[in-house]
């Protein structure tokens, strides 16, 4: 049997891309995300790659609905070996404008969904006496920030902290936890085909990495993949992929 991952948000963006890489690594592929159409186009390419691979709609801010995926996934697929927590929404704005149920639903979403799906799965290893990985996806938005982007940072923020917490917590029971944080990685053309769009970069948005281009989803998929590594002796750890952009000194 091949080993399983969960991947909330896989229906389109960095999370389409992370269930790809599993897939190709020979993992069945469970994803989870809101957008039907997105969830459902990525589940007919996930089963060219790896044909035990499923799709739930759900809303991860909602323990019922996490509990229904997590067991369809184990009751059809396996317990998940590895969870990676990527689904996320914004409600970028003006900061006097931005309301207490927007900053609510960021934090339901990004952050509750994020402890709710752990839990599920570390409850499913814990009682089949299997180890396993977690892998968050926080943001560079958790070290640095622009205007307008309170909730989201909190969010992102709060995922990192999240992390070193749940390690130190499930260390004793053979489960791993690590943070990744994706800088500036370009998405547009990994949305769902009636969302996608070509991307275009300039000169000087290429300059502001230090390694002369903007990122792609693949760029975050290589992480989860290394840090899902069994034999790993990784956890509790934020890894920052961007590009060496939040290491440059910007004088313009």
């Amino acid at each position: 049997m091949p080993k399983v991952v969960a991947i909330t948000g896989g229906g389109q963006g960095i999370g389409r891309a992370i269930a790809y890489a599993f897939a190709d690594a020979g993992y069945a592929v469970s994803i989870a995300d809101p957008v039907a159409d997105g969830g459902e186009e990525a589940l007919a390419h996930l089963k060219m790659r790896q044909p035990t691979s499923i799709f739930e709609a759900c809303d991860i801010s909602q323990k019922v609905d996490i509990e229904r995926w997590i067991g369809r996934t184990v009751e059809e697929i396996g317990i998940p070996d590895v969870l990676v927590n990527n689904a996320a929404i914004l409600a970028n704005g003006p900061f006097l404008d931005l309301s207490a149920e927007d900053f609510d639903r960021v934090l339901a979403v990004n952050v509750r969904g994020t402890l709710l799906c752990t839990q599920a799965v570390a409850r499913a290893l814990v009682n089949a006496k299997r180890g396993g990985s977690i892998v968050n996806i926080a943001s560079t938005r958790a070290l640095m920030s622009e205007p307008n982007t309170e909730a989201y940072s909190a969010s992102k923020g709060a995922i990192v902290a999240l992390t070193h917490a749940t390690a130190m917590s499930l260390g004793p029971m053979n489960i791993r936890v690590n943070c990744v944080s994706p800088g500036w990685i370009e998405t547009s053309d990994w949305q769902y085909s009636g969302r996608a769009r070509t991307p275009k970069h300039s000169q000087r948005d290429r300059k502001q990495h230090p390694v002369m281009r903007v990122g792609v989803p693949g760029d975050i998929a290589e992480a989860c993949l290394f840090l899902s590594r069994p034999d790993s002796f990784i956890t509790g750890q934020n890894f920052v992929i961007d590009g060496g952009m939040t290491k440059k000194m910007i004088y313009e």
